[in-house]
């Protein structure tokens, strides 16, 4: 039997241009075969040839060397595309891609619409799709005006409908809370139950390891394939892929330094919050706080000068309209100077009206917005001087790019501001504070890029006005783990500096990094605010939020139902370690 995908010495290369003989490498002799009903996880650092390994997958780039088939056709051939695209669903990383029509509906209908399908036929497969999405109630909407996460979920939306024997998501739960997340691996697995076969493509490496088998890619090249057991016991292969541990085993690992009974390979938080020991010794009283939470708890409260101050602030999109969105309603928001305060809440909850109402993109239609000296509400005033100074990376990194060349994009907001530096040192020193090299990338075409690196561009752009402020949506979405840790790191030390960073995420470890504060939003208002540590503590009504605290939190309150005299607000593995540590030496309050 044929198998349902098969690259058979696949090479790919990007070109700058018509003029440009040699390109940019991106696949170097793929060979790989993918049988029907399968359940693949594909896994690799930025540019590594993920997103290209797909686009061949689905008959959407055609390889310059070697044979792709789907289902025994050659994707090559123009006579097989139709039933190449008819057997191969995709769900792209970049969702906005594949979004044609002007309601949510009528684009989930495209598909169907293509195949010749009868009308009762068509309105069946939506209704389905959509509500499997749970996007029912925004049929009637543009797709223009769903959030990122939305789009997301309209993308599989229009692959379910047409009914493919396989689905390869890019990086589709990229911009989906931690409910979204759940949801969209139940909805691949009940797929998969039903006979589809399934490869996703993925940066959370607690995704792959649900999969039946992983393919890591490294520098365009298959770099390993087999079971995520294998994968993932294998630390110096991951360190060599630039990959990571799935965060509960990254937690068993710290914690089997005080707790070495543990057993190996606990890969999920379910194995191990079963393997965590009850507490031999009656608590004497609640587990001592940390200097770290002492620390950051004090942070939070101590600090005065307000540079973001948001007061009663409401956003309707479409005003007036039949089709009127209330995004935002009574919102408050304080962030002190120099402060890291974060904003979370599942998607279309608001956060991303936020972010553009505090660098004047949006204008406040009821209440005020103030950050530093400026007030956004005023129509007079001067939106470069803005932009100079509260720098906004979007979520879709696209968005905001006008150049062709990488170091072209980087350039061009401090040559239109008109910098006293020269222009190649603050490009070289933005593309630095993110991973770029800057002899390697900065010629490099944008579209050439992976989505990883096209956030890294857009984070260097901004960065390159050197602002006082800066805005981060969705900040580290699309980056590999080791990108994503380098970045928080960078963060981390600018924030130090000085710089007040507001940052918007469903990545609740980069809020336990960054961010002092936290706002949690739900249907575009104010569900939780206070000290990151007290917020997180709220598991119950974080879960009923669609959210979930970091895995450092969930162990601690795993350990304290079994007894341990662990202190609730701890954010990291290593407090987290130093508190069992003090519980084993009786060293109770």
């Amino acid at each position: 039997m044929n198998p349902l995908l098969s690259f058979s010495n696949v090479s790919f290369h990007y070109s700058a241009g018509p003029t440009d003989a040699v390109g940019f490498p991106a696949l170097m002799n793929v060979s790989l075969s993918i049988a029907a009903g399968e359940f693949v996880a594909i896994v690799g650092a930025n540019g590594s040839g993920k997103s290209t390994f797909a686009r061949l997958a689905g008959a959407l780039l055609q390889p310059d060397e070697g044979l792709v088939q789907v289902d025994g056709r050659d994707t090559g051939s123009a006579a097989n595309q139709a039933r190449i695209h008819g057997t191969v669903g995709m769900v792209f990383q970049f969702p906005e891609d594949q979004i044609v029509a002007t309601t949510v509906e009528e684009d989930v209908a495209f598909g169907p619409e293509n195949l010749g399908l009868p009308p009762a036929e068509i309105r069946a497969r939506v209704e389905a799709a959509l509500q499997e999405v749970g996007l029912w109630e925004h049929r009637e909407r543009p797709p223009h005006f769903l959030s990122a996460g939305q789009t997301q979920r309209l993308a599989l939306a229009g692959a379910l409908a047409m009914r493919p024997r396989c689905i390869l998501f890019d990086e589709a739960s990229t911009m989906l809370d931690p409910l979204g997340r759940r949801h969209l691996m139940d909805t691949m697995r009940s797929l998969h139950q039903e006979g589809i076969t399934i490869l996703f493509i993925t940066h959370f490496m607690e995704e792959a390891v649900q999969a039946r088998r992983v393919i890591a890619f490294r520098k365009g090249q298959v770099a390993f394939d087999g079971p995520p057991q294998t994968l993932f016991t294998d630390r110096q292969r991951l360190d060599s892929l630039g990959l990571d541990l799935p965060p509960a085993a990254r937690a068993a690992d710290a914690l089997r330094a005080v707790l070495p009974e543990l057993p190996e390979n606990l890969l999920s938080l379910p194995a191990l919050a079963a393997a965590l020991p009850v507490y031999a010794a009656a608590p004497a009283g609640p587990g001592q706080e940390s200097a770290a939470l002492v620390s950051r708890q004090a942070a939070a409260a101590g600090s005065e000068t307000a540079y973001i101050e948001v007061r009663n602030l409401e956003h309707t999109y479409l005003k007036g309209s039949p089709l009127a969105h209330r995004a935002l309603s009574g919102v408050n928001l304080t962030v002190a100077e120099g402060a890291g305060h974060g904003l979370v809440g599942k998607t279309g909850s608001g956060k991303s009206t936020l972010m553009q109402h505090l660098n004047g993109l949006l204008r406040p239609q009821v209440g005020s917005v103030r950050v530093g000296a400026f007030n956004l509400g005023d129509a007079g005033i001067d939106r470069r001087d803005v932009v100079r100074k509260v720098g906004l990376v979007f979520q879709n990194p696209e968005a905001q790019f006008f150049e062709h060349y990488v170091g072209d994009e980087i350039a061009f907001g401090p040559r239109q501001l008109k910098v006293d530096e020269p222009l190649a040192e603050r490009v070289r020193w933005a593309m630095e504070q993110v991973g770029l090299d800057f002899a390697q990338f900065k010629d490099r075409p944008l579209f050439a890029l992976s989505g990883g690196e096209r956030r890294k561009v857009a984070l260097a752009s901004t960065l390159a006005l050197r602002p006082e402020c800066l805005l981060l949506d969705e900040p580290t979405a699309g980056l590999d783990p080791r990108s994503r840790h380098d970045l928080l790191e960078k963060l981390g030390a600018m924030r130090s500096a000085g710089l007040t960073l507001v940052l918007s995420s469903h990545q609740m470890e980069d809020m336990a990094q960054l961010a002092e504060t936290l706002t949690v939003f739900d249907h575009g208002r104010t569900a939780l605010t206070g000290p990151t540590a007290d917020v997180f503590t709220n598991l119950s009504q974080l879960t009923e939020l669609g959210l979930e605290p970091p895995v450092s939190v969930q162990v601690a309150a795993e350990l304290r139902q079994k007894g341990w005299p662990v202190a609730a607000g701890i954010l990291s593995l290593a407090e987290l370690v130093q508190q069992v540590a003090g519980a084993l030496r009786g060293e109770v309050r």
